[in-house]
């Protein structure tokens, strides 16, 4: 399997903010619950559970006799010594504001009991990162927990379990070969040994595909979709449908100009996502208006929308005293030039996106940089320290959303999501409140109120919500698909893909 970017931390509590990472942990760590293959959440090594009448107390009891890949038995221990190093904020886990003030205990060898100071509708849900084995990781100190060899030769319960991996002559990861987990307690997968290859970029993948290296890749784009489609190959692509969306975040706070909502008006209404949709996604996508998407608890079709319009985006600069006062095609005002610097990573899709956009802002007299970055240094390099004017991005959310570390104002740095850096007080009260809100017509008229605070505010453009593509050999068997509650767990049944069959006796 092709994947692009590079593994640095296949742990389960770090793992979020690299897209190798995130696809990859699923394969060694198996988590308290997991997505089928219609995205319905199921216990994984939860084998049941229980919820209170005031949905403030969760009991779940693990499988028996579910063992780590070193043989070592799995106890509710692991499970409360990850959640104490996800709670710890020296391990920097992407997950630790989620778990601030969580109480949990252990009930016995195999329960573990939640006690929820108020009701959180989504909580199961959250319940979906895999479980460390405590006896590895517990003498590990902070300072040493993102440079330990175990996050990349992880030692978990999942249905694979490491091998080897292949380094070019800089150290980088080039392959990472996993072999089954005979000891897996859904049973042993079919296929007995994968190797994942990473490249650079998605030409490069195709590349080694055309050369008959690669049989598989993680996601693609559709310009490689049609060039697969073109070759009448014999791989099958998979359209998937996911919670999530791509935008233009806007971070006021390093260029002024985007300060000024006039100007964020302005691009709004200069941006053409139908056309990007179509020349971009090749129609496969939907336009997104807000953070939250249809079909979810909350969905607001009655936000304020911003169609297509380049006439209005140029009354509304022009009404805020933006112009061209020298004729050089960029608009000005005391002396500042109306310029911004648009990033995003190397992904095609991305590019063309980008590039789509500089030409449509340009119309307006808004001049355009764009900063292509490689996956793997734009999560460390340019999101982390928020280093960036404009960011074209995705965030995956959930089927049941919660949509507080990505806009709570909590959440603005590192290791928050909050790529906006947004501040509103009504949305802060709306998100909290909504998230413990058990009555379901109760949350969706909270969620939709934080939704017209977004449009309203506008400190980003949301853009899309594409099909997710993942491109398979049809010699391997056994792969379904309908909707997938985020992208890593399209491995969440790989124990049942197989290659090879054989006639037996009944």
């Amino acid at each position: 399997m092709a994947m692009i970017g590079s593994p640095r931390f296949l742990n389960p509590i770090l793992s979020q903010l690299n897209n190798p990472d995130r696809d990859l942990t699923p394969l060694f760590f198996s988590a308290l619950m997991k997505y089928d293959s219609q995205g319905k959440l199921i216990g994984d090594l939860a084998e049941n559970y229980s919820i209170s009448d005031d949905g403030k107390t969760y009991d779940l009891t693990l499988k028996k006799n579910i063992k780590w890949q070193d043989g070592k038995p799995l106890t509710i221990d692991d499970v409360i010594f990850t959640l104490q190093t996800i709670q710890n904020s020296e391990y920097k886990s992407p997950l630790w504001a989620l778990w601030q003030g969580a109480d949990f205990e252990k009930v016995d060898d195999q329960t573990i009991r939640f006690n929820l100071k108020s009701p959180y509708a989504p909580f199961l849900y959250t319940l979906t990162f895999g479980i460390l084995p405590k006896h590895l990781w517990q003498n590990v100190s902070p300072s040493q927990f993102p440079l330990t060899e175990f996050n990349l030769k992880p030692i978990g319960s999942g249905p694979y379990q490491f091998s080897k991996f292949v380094k070019d002559s800089d150290g980088n990861i080039k392959s990472i070969e996993i072999k089954s987990n005979n000891q897996y307690f859904l049973g042993e997968p079919y296929i007995s040994k994968i190797t994942i290859q990473f490249y650079d970029t998605e030409e490069a993948a195709l590349s080694a595909y055309n050369k008959g290296g690669v049989d598989a890749f993680s996601s693609i784009s559709t310009k490689t979709e049609q060039e697969l489609q073109s070759k009448n190959s014999e791989i099958e692509i998979y359209s998937i449908k996911l919670p999530r969306y791509f935008a233009v975040f806007f971070n006021q706070m390093q260029n002024p100009v985007l300060a000024d909502k006039n100007v964020r008006q302005a691009l709004a209404f200069a941006t053409d996502k139908e056309s990007t949709i179509k020349d971009v996604l090749n129609g496969e996508g939907a336009a997104v208006d807000s953070p939250i998407l249809q079909g979810m608890t909350g969905f607001n079709e009655q936000v304020k929308k911003y169609d297509f319009n380049i006439d209005q985006a140029k009354v509304i600069l022009e009404a805020a005293s933006w112009k061209d006062s020298d004729n050089d095609g960029i608009l000005d005002k005391a002396n500042q030039k109306l310029e911004i610097t648009l990033t995003t990573n190397d992904r095609p899709d991305l590019i063309q996106t980008a590039q789509l956009l500089q030409g449509q802002w340009q119309q307006i007299g808004i001049k355009v940089n764009l900063d292509i970055q490689a996956s793997a240094r734009i999560q460390n390099e340019i999101i982390r320290p928020r280093q960036f004017d404009a960011l074209l991005f995705g965030e995956v959310l959930g089927l049941e959303p919660d949509p507080f570390s990505f806009w709570h104002s909590s959440q603005k740095k590192d290791p928050g999501l909050n790529l906006a850096q947004y501040e509103n007080i009504d949305a802060d009260k709306l998100l909290i409140d909504a998230r413990q809100d058990m009555d379901i017509n109760d949350r969706a008229q909270k969620y939709q109120q934080f939704c017209s605070l977004v449009a309203e505010d506008l400190p980003a453009i949301f853009l899309y919500n594409p099909d997710y593509l993942l491109a398979i050999d049809n010699k391997v068997q056994g792969v379904e698909f309908k909707n997938l509650n985020n992208i890593s767990s399209y491995f969440d049944q790989i124990n049942n893909w197989f290659i090879n069959t054989k006639r037996a006796w009944r």
